[in-house]
């Protein structure tokens, strides 16, 4: 174990008091990391970092766990780009008492029930309907406005060309829906930090795609 070698470092961080993602200093640090066979020729690697952390906004101190295996599939970005799948939990949860966006009764009917459901699925810690909950949303979204190609990486694509979405947002939401996949079709439940992220991600969406529009023309015609 290796104390305090990313102490004062700055990171991002869920902070609970903001209620967004902001930047936090490293106050202490505990890193770990080792290994295992579990055949002849087959071992497993892993990683953790145990951070006490302060948010410099509003100085309010939490506790994160960064962990890492050889196990986790990297997130796919683009056709042939790949990020480490890098697991965060944030004490005590960011997201607790998460209220929906003022606005979600503009959004077409079933994009406002999957919403409503899946911000009552983070908020009651029910990790793998969340996720596949936000997968929903996005492929929701992307019928909505007629997205043409045949699986949701293509379709998150035509939003760019479409001009609903600009391309950063479109890295954003592939490595978003790849959380989506994993919750749907490995049952795997996502940390309150990884969760809270990608509803932050999908609600800049719907606020853009419904929201603002709607109070744009009512506001300039």
């Amino acid at each position: 174990m290796k104390l305090n070698t990313r102490a004062n470092e700055k990171t991002e961080v869920e902070c609970r008091v903001c209620r967004r993602s902001t930047n936090h200093r490293i106050l202490a640090s505990a890193d770990e990391n080792g290994s295992e066979w579990q055949a002849p020729d087959y071992e497993i690697s892993w990683s953790s970092s145990h951070q006490i952390v302060q948010c410099l906004g509003c100085e309010t101190i939490s506790f994160r766990v960064c962990s890492e295996s050889s196990e986790d599939n990297p997130i796919q970005i683009g056709p042939d780009e790949w990020v480490e799948n890098i697991q965060v939990d944030v004490y005590p949860n960011p997201n607790e008492g998460r209220k929906s966006l003022a606005d979600s009764h503009l959004f077409p009917s079933q994009v406002e029930r999957i919403y409503n459901e899946t911000v009552a699925a983070l908020n009651n810690q029910q990790p793998v309907l969340c996720g596949i909950g936000i997968r929903a949303l996005i492929e929701t979204v992307t019928k909505e406005k007629n997205a043409t190609s045949r699986d949701l990486f293509g379709k998150i694509n035509d939003l760019v060309s479409m001009g609903v979405l600009t391309r950063e947002g479109a890295d954003i939401l592939h490595k978003v829906r790849t959380l989506g996949n994993s919750a749907a079709h490995d049952v795997k439940p996502h940390t309150p930090q990884q969760l809270g992220l990608a509803m932050d991600v999908v609600e800049h969406l719907l606020q853009g795609v419904y929201i603002l529009p709607h109070h744009a023309t009512r506001t300039f015609t």
